[in-house]
């Protein structure tokens, strides 16, 4: 008799534990709303001009304006040399005091192609790029172009893939693989990598030893770049630039495999980089930003990563990096998202995801 009522109390005690879970997702999930804005094709980048109008760009091409609120559209014509080739294409974009600086991946011939940043003056007509950067080797792959674009102060932070070559990230005088950070105009930090002991890292090199990072991001906090990248079959992580080190791929495999199920090294050892968060098996890490704003004041300081594979946004806690808390806001509500923005005034969120732009706003 005593052993059938410990049962009923244990049945009883999960059955209450379960009803508060359902209970608690649900009343969390109907704290904000999803609207969709309009239809795009394919996006991948994009950037708040005002408080009205974000400027987007297309995977195969395409350059667009969009006011938020009227929901109108204006396509820019521009003179980029581009190629949509596999996962390249109009990458990431970036609008700051009237300057467009935009990634992509540049047509170099024979199809033969490199991860490019162009600069251009703002114009809603037209934008005249002119290159700025070259990813060197130029490389006939569709694979692993990168690459998302960061500002802080007068430098300008860009990630480069490996373009699926492995151990090309191991090799400082190449940059597939690499952060680069160059001036915002173009022009070389005196006080990179390569004048300061690492005479043999090409002198945009800031990092290397990354695979495919799709995220890279300013906290407004603490002044740091942040960034994300895909590992293999499993092994996409969270963490920082920092100059002159080495993340290890394909040294590390940070806890993935080879797609061939064979194992690619540790998930870390000393001398390399040590990611925040990591994640095996692979979420398909992408866009990142850290929170600021009022809309969602209570994830101030938080990072906020974005993934393509279960089309979840994930919420880091990361002040203490012994204890990095991580919190699934949703998954699977508005198909792979690309990129994520937060707008300059009011803090809402703005996702590209799937073929839309959305709003995610609270109820």
């Amino acid at each position: 008799m005593v052993v059938g009522r410990n049962y009923h109390k244990v049945k009883k005690y999960f059955s209450l534990v379960i009803i508060f879970f359902l209970f608690s997702s649900k009343s969390f999930s109907e704290n904000f709303r999803f609207e969709k804005i309009l239809n795009l094709k394919d996006p991948w980048g994009s950037s708040f001009i005002n408080n009205e109008e974000i400027i987007i760009t297309e995977k195969s091409g395409k350059i667009k304006i969009v006011n938020i609120s009227s929901k109108k559209t204006l396509e820019v014509k521009h003179n980029l040399n581009f190629i949509e080739y596999g996962q390249g294409g109009l990458l990431d974009i970036i609008y700051q005091d009237k300057v467009i600086w935009v990634s992509y991946s540049e047509n170099r011939g024979d199809w033969k192609t490199s991860t490019s940043i162009a600069i251009a003056k703002f114009n809603k007509k037209k934008l005249n790029f002119k290159n700025i950067f070259q990813a060197d080797p130029p490389i006939d792959s569709g694979y692993h172009f990168g690459s998302r674009l960061a500002i802080k102060d007068d430098y300008l932070y860009a990630s480069v893939g490996e373009r699926g070559q492995g151990m090309i990230a191991q090799d400082p005088t190449k940059h597939p693989g690499s952060i680069i950070r160059i001036h915002t105009n173009g022009k070389i930090p005196k006080d990179n990598p390569k004048f300061e002991g690492k005479k043999n890292w090409l002198p945009e090199i800031y990092q290397i030893g990354v695979r495919n990072p799709q995220g890279l991001t300013l906290s407004t906090y603490d002044k740091k770049i942040y960034m994300s990248n895909h590992g293999a079959k499993g092994g996409d992580w969270f963490g920082e630039v920092k100059k002159g080190e080495n993340y290890g791929w394909k040294i590390l495999g940070w806890g993935g495999k080879n797609y061939s199920g064979s194992k690619i090294g540790p998930k870390w050892k000393p001398g390399f980089t040590k990611a925040i968060q990591y994640w095996v098996p692979s979420i398909a890490t992408s866009a990142i930003t850290v929170y600021k704003g009022e809309e969602f004041k209570e994830w101030n300081g938080h990072a906020l990563v974005t993934s393509l594979k279960d089309k979840s946004l994930r919420k880091l806690i990361f002040d203490d990096l012994s204890n990095v808390i991580e919190e699934v806001i949703f998954e699977d509500e508005i198909g792979r998202i690309r990129d994520i923005q937060i707008h300059p005034e009011n803090g809402k969120i703005y996702f590209l995801a799937g073929d839309s732009l959305w709003l995610m706003e609270k109820n």
